[in-house]
Formats: C-alpha cells, structure tokens, sequence
C-alpha cells in the first residue's frame, strides 16, 4: 500500500472520528430534548435511545481506531504478524456489538406508533448489514492468517537458503 493511500485514508479516519465526536456532544443532548419534547409518550425510552445510539457511535470509533493501528502495521511493513490478529478481533467485535445495538434500538422503537415501521425496518436492515461487516472481517481473518503462515514459512526458507550459500 504507498504512502498517499495510507495518508488518504488516515485523513478520512480523522474526518470521520471528528464527525463522530461532533454528533456525540452536539446532536445526541439535542435527540433527547427532541423526544423529551416531540413525544412525551417515548420519554421513558429517551435514554435507551440515547444510550444505544451513544454506544453504537464508540463502537464505529474503536474500529476506526483498530483501522489506524493496523495502517501503521502496514506502513511498517509488519501487518503479516500475530499483532495484527488483535485488532481485527476488535473490528469483528466492534461490527458485532453495532449490529446487536440496531436490533437493541429497533426492539425499543417497534413498540407503539411514535416511529414509523419503515424506520425500524431500515434499522433492522442496518443491523443485519453490520452483522454481514463482521461475518466479511471474520473472512478476511482467516486470509490474513493463511499468509501470515506464508510468510513465517517463507522467512524459514530463506533462512535456511542462507545457510547452505
């Protein structure tokens, strides 16, 4: 991977996570004073709705920030080693937790006539959309770990190529 596409896509980590912080502080206080106000009838789940949505944002965050330590893995040149397994793992949890959360929020917003069906069918699709995330990383694990294997084998053989010169 060059250097502009590592830079490229760290600028894009930084935009994004800015984003996400700026949603955080900003736009969720304003999501419950809009449900506190807009549907009295929902006020009991403002912080189940919060929450879920507060949650589901930390999530997409450590993923971004996996995403980053393993661009450094790769500008090292070292993203063949047992370290990158680490944050991967992470990743898949982090889609998982995510997909789980939109079920959690559809599941509370299914009840009752406030949001539309439509709406909590978008989320469950979101959802089901994060699960297929995690099941892709989950493949693309077990790529990483079939050349990690080769390039462990490959360093043994040269290693002992080495040798016989």
């Amino acid at each position: 991977m060059g250097v502009w596409t590592v830079r490229a896509l760290r600028a894009v980590i930084v935009v994004v996570v800015a984003g996400l912080l700026v949603v955080q502080v900003l736009i969720l206080p304003t999501i419950a004073a809009d449900i506190r106000d807009e549907a009295p009838d929902l006020s009991g789940l403002r912080w189940a709705v919060v929450g879920i949505l507060a949650a589901g944002l930390l999530a997409v965050q450590v993923a971004l920030v996996c995403v980053w330590r393993l661009l450094t893995l790769v500008r090292r040149d070292t993203v063949f080693s047992r370290t990158a397994f680490r944050d991967v793992d992470v990743i898949i949890g982090c889609a998982a937790v995510a997909a789980l959360l939109a079920f959690a929020l559809g599941f509370v917003l299914a009840p009752g006539e406030a949001v539309a069906p439509g709406i909590v069918l978008m989320i469950g699709i979101g959802g089901v959309c994060c699960a297929g995330l995690a099941l892709l990383v989950v493949v693309l694990r077990l790529l990483l770990a079939k050349a990690v294997a080769l390039d462990s084998t490959a360093t043994a053989l040269r290693a002992e190529l080495d040798e016989v010169i």
